[in-house]
């Protein structure tokens, strides 16, 4: 395995591992299930904590043609850091970055008459036409035209801007509210709604190179809404997006991530001896106490306390007590492994470590969160960088 160039050759306080290797099978899995359309790696948010650009470039290698991310300035830094190609961005407030995202070639989101003006607008002074893609509400209601009149003056308006040479309408796309729970009404709602919503667009002259509203649980179980891209996100990592649908496996996918960190101290303590602020434990008889030196400044989430799950030494223990905002500590036992042993929060869970969502469970969350919100103290080591062969 590769780790990168400047990756410390001393042990680490703490570390996640992102294997490249993985995310990239992971791609071409996402590939074969949506194997008529294009496919958008989601990269937004660091790449959900796992680094965006060497996630990025790995999407890549593995055949995604497409890069996504929420903001503007995740999209210029890709594009900053050299990645070819289209990218688009769809999260946009008054006043954003409209002409550094035109000269960079980017794909933008419009939902409304007041981002078309700023687009077009920056687009004139720019002397390049705007790559524009129209947002449909079909149902999320968060970000998306209303149909309706709102959706007819914002296509009509486009068309003109288009004609004016002020922009290319280059898709049409939505996003699902509840396709994480297959045969939910409102999937077929939605879907419904997008067709017509396209359907009218086109009819006035639309010509997009792409329709979109497959998000990573769409790609996976509803493959007639896979149009002409899939937008693929957190099922990149290999996170199941729809645990009770299936895990990873199921899905031919495998987690990226691997969290650990090296056990600080380990001592002896009497039974009765109060854990972590509140003593919310309390041993119940004389064991062994190991303290794991991340916490909730890492992302580690303290809603997690006295049950997330951490292998050590192999074996499964849990967090004893409040997880604080540096460190946390967990009952060994009586067992008594050297200071340095690594404890491994989470992993893939083929090699006995708990996975994502065993934190999540623990934590009342999703896994979603769990790994996007590992913190930037905790260095990122890539691995399997070079494609084998």
């Amino acid at each position: 395995m590769n780790e990168t160039a400047t990756a410390p050759t001393a042990p680490l306080r703490a570390r996640a591992e992102i294997d490249l290797a993985a995310l990239r099978a992971n791609v071409r899995a996402l590939r074969a299930r949506a194997s008529g359309a294009a496919l958008m790696a989601v990269v937004k948010a660091d790449a959900y904590g796992h680094g965006a650009v060497p996630c990025a470039r790995a999407a890549l290698q593995a055949g995604a043609q497409w890069l996504g991310t929420a903001t503007p300035e995740e999209a210029l830094a890709l594009r900053g850091a050299g990645l070819p190609g289209r990218i688009m961005c769809w999260l946009w407030t008054p006043g954003g970055p409209w002409r550094e995202a035109v000269e960079a070639d980017l794909d933008v989101s419009v939902s409304g008459m007041w981002a078309l003006r700023e687009v077009t607008e920056a687009a004139r002074q720019a002397g390049i036409p705007a790559r524009v893609q129209l947002k449909a509400d079909t149902g999320l209601g968060r970000g998306g035209c209303q149909p309706g009149e709102d959706w007819t003056e914002l296509v009509a308006q486009s068309l003109r801007a288009e004609a004016d040479g002020l922009l290319r309408i280059t898709g049409l796309w939505s996003h699902f509210a509840c396709a994480d729970e297959p045969g939910h009404p409102s999937v077929a709602a939605q879907l419904a709604l997008f067709r017509e919503m396209v359907g009218y667009a086109e009819g006035q002259g639309v010509r997009p190179e792409v329709r979109h509203i497959a998000n990573s649980p769409a790609t996976l179980t509803l493959p007639e809404s896979h149009f002409d891209l899939v937008r693929t996100g957190i099922a990149v990592y290999g996170i199941s997006p729809s645990p009770e649908t299936g895990g990873p496996a199921d899905f031919g996918l495998r987690p990226v991530m691997t969290l650990s960190a090296s056990i600080a101290l380990v001592k002896r303590v009497p039974g009765g001896h109060g854990v972590s602020y509140g003593h919310g434990y309390v041993t119940p008889g004389e064991t062994t106490l190991g303290l794991v030196p991340v916490g909730y400044a890492d992302g580690i989430p303290r809603h997690a306390s006295g049950a997330g799950p951490v292998l050590v030494d192999g074996k499964w223990r849990t967090v004893a007590g409040r997880i604080a905002m540096d460190q946390f500590v967990v009952d060994l036992g009586g067992d008594e492994p050297p200071a340095g042993t690594r404890a491994v929060l989470f992993g893939p869970g083929d090699r006995g470590e708990p996975t994502a969502e065993d934190w999540a469970q623990a934590a009342g969350t999703i896994a979603y969160e769990i790994v996007t919100r590992i913190g930037t103290r905790v260095p990122r080591v890539y691995v399997n960088e070079e494609l084998a062969g």
